[in-house]
């Protein structure tokens, strides 16, 4: 029952942070991941098969999402070089 309860927690808060905007749900994703992926795996999860799909749409969706959220640190990062570099020249 705990496990199960467990689950079911971690499957909400996930779809709470679905709904953040992008600057609070990266780091959330983060500390969500620290709180029930460290421990145990994924596959130790206890839910019914439609909260299972419900978990894998967010798993999958916030996976994308973080791949996007990294590429467009990295180019703000880029832009933030070289207008340092041109501050500097100037």
């Amino acid at each position: 029952m705990e496990r199960r309860n467990r689950s079911l927690i971690a499957l909400e808060e996930l779809k709470y942070i679905n709904f953040l905007d992008d600057v609070q749900r990266a780091p959330e994703l983060q500390k969500w991941c620290e709180n029930y992926l460290t421990e145990q795996e994924i596959t130790d999860f206890d839910l019914e098969l439609e909260d299972l799909k419900r978990l894998n749409e967010l798993f999958y969706s916030n996976i994308s999402f973080l791949k996007e959220y990294k590429e467009n640190i990295r180019l703000e990062l880029l832009d933030n070089k070289k207008l340092k570099k041109f501050i500097k020249n100037s």
